[in-house]
């Protein structure tokens, strides 16, 4: 299950884990800025949110590498 928000300065999407496979993890918390994503997770041990931030340029990579085969990309940007 996830969840979509639109907030004053971020698209916030909230993946949840569900379902009878066990362990379930932690609900992953989705910020998109203008500039950059952010990517959270409490750690159930210290209840310490934890984060990565990505560029905008490592989320498109990101997109690209979850449609492709094992290997070595490098994907050609658009001029400005």
């Amino acid at each position: 299950m996830f969840t979509i928000e639109h907030e004053f300065d971020a698209t916030v999407i909230t993946l949840v884990d569900e379902g009878e496979d066990l362990p379930l993890v932690e609900d992953v918390v989705i910020n998109a800025f203008e500039d950059c994503v952010t990517i959270d997770q409490t750690d159930p041990r210290t209840e310490e949110v934890m984060r990565i931030t990505l560029s905008l340029g490592q989320v498109r990579d990101l997109a690209a590498a979850l449609n492709l085969p094992e290997g070595s990309y490098r994907l050609e940007r658009p001029a400005d």
